[in-house]
């Protein structure tokens, strides 16, 4: 029943995560189309950004603090590049540059989606595994 628990728990910060980042290229794309300026846009994604930083943090520790290591070292890239983003201080939106790089930023979130949702299938597998296995 614990793995159950843990693979839920898992599942629940990866669901939060792709939300925040699906958000986040929401904006992007209603800047693109131009539905919302540049201020707000950069201060609705500026507002999510730390707390995506922080949960994928807290997702890498979970795994390791649970066990799953696979899982883990899944997680580690995404954990970097968002520490690396955050040392150089690009992690944020820069209001006077968002349509320069607009395409860029949309890019990123793409990929992010991508490393997320393979997590997520992961995830479920092993959900629906420990599931099967509790029975």
């Amino acid at each position: 029943m614990g793995d159950l628990l843990d693979w839920i728990i898992s599942f629940l910060f990866l669901a939060t995560l792709i939300i925040i980042v699906i958000y986040q290229l929401t904006c992007l794309a209603d800047l693109e189309f131009d539905r919302i300026n540049p201020y707000d846009v950069s201060s609705r994604i500026n507002r999510m950004v730390l707390p995506e930083f922080g949960l994928q943090g807290l997702l890498c520790l979970y795994y390791i603090l649970t066990g799953h290591w696979f899982m883990a070292v899944l997680s580690l890239p995404h954990l970097f590049y968002n520490i690396r983003l955050y040392m150089k201080r690009e992690h944020l939106a820069d209001v006077t540059e968002l349509y320069n790089t607009n395409k860029w930023e949309q890019k990123k979130r793409v990929y992010k989606i991508g490393h997320i949702a393979l997590s997520i299938f992961i995830t479920t597998y092993w959900l629906i595994h420990s599931a099967l296995g509790d029975i």
